[in-house]
């Protein structure tokens, strides 16, 4: 079996100079071998960190280009979670007594936020991705209706632990509360599909640094889920751009840093 200096050549210029220096303690002055040793274990360190972290980012960049093919190609291979916020919607707010079952007391979909998401539609349809149904859904309108033009409104269940996203955005709401959406939705997120397939969720944004932080209008967030108390990790963002071109063949793969 090779020496871990042989395996990795990255190591080597550190590790064997080190590991000679110290060999040879007895024909060095033992002065001089003390004052070198801090500098060379600090060098060694420094080395060992730089190595494992490039070779995180190697084995995220393979994940995420899948040796040339762009990360929505890997989502052939099933495994994944696809997350979606729904199309644009209609400016203004909420009503402050909004009703799930009644959409005039909510913002909806714009017409650029249905062209969107028609557009999304004819990704899945042309890459043929596997899916995992129903497909996920916030209650709010925009989101079924965003799901329901992609998927099929029949493709559809709701989960109402969806629609409590929104109120992380409320600055005064209890951090406690807070704290609880966030491992709720965890638990959604850690959940793997069955095999060969995809699960799909349609919700909304996030604040900034929080769970899956900031996305587009229509984005698509890529989770790779872990099991049962296990977490997930964030495998690619694409926005509605990305996904047009994915669509027309255009898009060019690139690596993307994890969260």
């Amino acid at each position: 079996m090779d020496s871990t200096a042989d395996a990795h050549p990255v190591l080597s210029e550190y590790f064997l100079p080190y590991c000679e220096i110290m060999g040879r303690a007895k024909d060095i002055n033992e002065r001089k071998v003390v004052a070198l040793y801090p500098k060379l274990m600090v060098a060694f360190l420094i080395h060992v960190v730089v190595f494992l972290f490039a070779t995180t980012e190697s084995d995220a960049s393979q994940l995420q280009s899948g040796n040339g093919l762009s990360p929505f190609d890997e989502l052939k291979k099933g495994g994944y979670i696809i997350y979606l916020r729904h199309g644009e919607a209609t400016v203004g707010q909420d009503l402050p007594d909004l009703n799930f079952n009644n959409c005039s007391t909510q913002r909806n979909l714009s017409d650029n936020g249905r062209e969107q998401a028609r557009a999304v539609e004819a990704l899945f349809s042309k890459k043929q991705i596997p899916i995992q149904y129903p497909i996920i859904s916030s209650p709010y309108c925009r989101a079924r209706e965003t799901a329901g033009i992609i998927f099929g409104n029949q493709n559809i269940v709701v989960n109402p632990v969806l629609a409590s996203i929104e109120k992380l955005k409320i600055e005064d709401y209890p951090a406690d509360k807070k704290q609880q959406i966030v491992r709720e939705l965890t638990k959604i997120f850690e959940t793997p599909p069955a095999l060969g397939t995809n699960s799909v969720i349609v919700a909304h944004t996030f604040p900034p640094n929080v769970a899956l932080g900031e996305i587009p209008n229509l984005g698509a967030v890529i989770l790779k889920p872990k099991g049962m108390n296990q977490g997930y990790e964030i495998i690619h963002r694409f926005n509605i751009e990305d996904l047009n071109k994915l669509s027309s063949g255009a898009y060019k793969p690139k690596t993307v840093s994890r969260q």
